[in-house]
């Protein structure tokens, strides 16, 4: 058996978790906290509607140019990560990626609850007309709330539930994107691959700082330390940082988490894996990026998100 809040190995007896102190006997929803009675039959809570998603995978279509696909990859005992997509009146599409912080207590309903928090706050500001930039801070302000409601057991052990964020609003030719943390956007395409956003990361800070080289802070132990996140511990520091990007021409809006991109650190690699798709339905890319981390060792939660435009 494991601990449905920390994933803690315990035993069949055990009444309480030794390791975060979450009762063994008496869970109930773990969002709001409520007692197992509150649970109906379909396993909705009947005071926040909060469901426990147990599947290792989730896939998303939209249609032939926007889909996406999460997986628990090969060595983590649950799925962490979590996505949304959607398109609104035609001509907007929204990307979103969350990938829970592991040290956080239950980082998936974290990545779950800020990923549909921020695509509901994010569509009722598009059809409001708001524009993208500041669509973007609403939404991840409305999945901080959010965050923030999650009951969680206070332990020296964990922190309140986080995760990392990546949004992307697409309209016309112009893609909106924020972030908090390491998850990533990035553009493919033949000859002018890139990568959008900038790691909320020690080792991207020090890099840039000059302090050390790359190879040299990999060897780190703080190598994969998030420095901003979205949590109810990050309050004052929880506005996204965005970029507004021109898409030049046809090719591949990604967002992704680190659980795809430490396998592919340059664009330019992620180009040519989706070129040897020899695809360009945004389902199939997906699967064979996800199948690849996953053939490169899957040791951590693998989340894709793609528009093809």
């Amino acid at each position: 058996m494991e601990c449905p809040n920390c994933g803690t190995a315990v035993l069949v007896n055990d009444k309480f978790c030794e390791e975060c102190g979450t009762s063994l006997t008496a869970v109930g929803c773990e969002k709001c906290g409520a007692q197992p009675k509150a649970i109906d039959d379909e396993g909705f809570c009947s005071v926040c509607g909060f469901r426990k998603e147990l599947q290792e995978r989730l896939e998303i279509i939209i249609d032939s140019h926007l889909a996406g696909v999460s997986d628990r990859g090969l060595r983590h005992h649950r799925n962490e990560d979590y996505l949304a997509l959607q398109t609104v009146n035609y001509n907007t599409h929204i990307l979103i990626v969350c990938d829970g912080v592991s040290s956080s207590s239950n980082p998936h309903i974290a990545a779950q609850t800020a990923s549909e928090s921020a695509s509901t706050a994010l569509i009722a500001a598009i059809k409001q007309k708001e524009k993208p930039e500041s669509a973007i801070k609403s939404a991840v302000a409305a999945a901080l709330s959010s965050l923030c409601n999650i009951a969680y057991i206070r332990s020296i052990n964990y922190e309140p539930p986080s995760t990392t964020i990546v949004a992307a609003v697409v309209q016309q030719n112009t893609a909106t994107i924020g972030w908090l943390g390491d998850s990533r956007a990035y553009w493919i395409s033949d000859n002018n691959s890139q990568q959008l956003t900038k790691d909320h990361s020690w080792l991207s800070e020090v890099v840039t700082a000059g302090e050390m080289t790359q190879a040299q802070a990999k060897q780190s132990p703080q190598a994969n330390a998030i420095t901003r996140w979205l949590g109810a511990d990050i309050i004052d520091d929880a506005i996204p940082s965005i970029i507004n990007f021109t898409i030049p021409s046809s090719g591949y809006l990604l967002l992704c988490s680190d659980g795809l991109w430490n396998y592919t650190p340059q664009p330019q690699q992620l180009a040519n894996l989706i070129q040897q798709t020899s695809h360009t339905n945004a389902i199939t890319i997906s699967r064979s990026l996800i199948e690849f981390a996953r053939h490169s060792g899957g040791h951590d939660n693998i989340t894709v998100a793609l528009l093809s435009l």
